[in-house]
């Protein structure tokens, strides 16, 4: 077995969404899911078939951001993986349960805007996701101005009140 890390492209703002799902229907459920929970959302959307022709899946509401999904699928190249770029405007905070509530997901590997890492575990079967690396390492504790600033934060953004 060989371990190797692939580093997902994205735009430095953008965010992201890595799963895993159980079957090509995840293509459309995913689809519609996220334009139903954020109307006008831009998105692009591959996924990695695990069986039959093997092709990577995709659709989205943005052409750019459909093809570098694509790209980004090409190179995880782990079956069943799928990968959701969200374009301006769009969190996961907002479209993540509706993901998650998809029958054939089987798992959220992250959600975030962080560089991220895929975690390729490769045998002579094939290639799966062992797991993410999201971001960068802890730094310390939060201090109490950590905390205050933090609050703040989600009040500004209108997460809490």
């Amino acid at each position: 077995m060989n371990l190797t890390a692939v580093a997902i492209e994205k735009p430095e703002d953008a965010n992201i969404i890595l799963g895993q799902s159980h079957f090509i229907k995840t293509v459309e459920d995913v689809y519609e899911a996220l334009v139903g929970a954020v109307p006008g959302i831009k998105f692009g959307l591959a996924f990695c078939e695990a069986s039959g022709p093997c092709l990577v899946r995709s659709t989205g509401t943005d052409a750019a951001l459909t093809e570098l999904a694509v790209e980004n699928a090409l190179s995880v190249g782990a079956g069943h993986f799928f990968i959701v770029i969200l374009g301006p405007g769009a969190f996961p905070v907002n479209v993540l349960n509706s993901v998650k509530m998809v029958p054939e997901v089987c798992r959220v590997f992250c959600a975030t805007a962080n560089p991220v890492q895929v975690l390729i575990a490769e045998t002579d079967q094939g290639r799966g996701v062992v797991g993410v690396v999201d971001g960068s390492s802890s730094a310390g504790r939060e201090s109490d101005e950590d905390v205050a600033e933090r609050k703040a934060l989600l009040r500004r953004f209108g997460y809490k009140q």
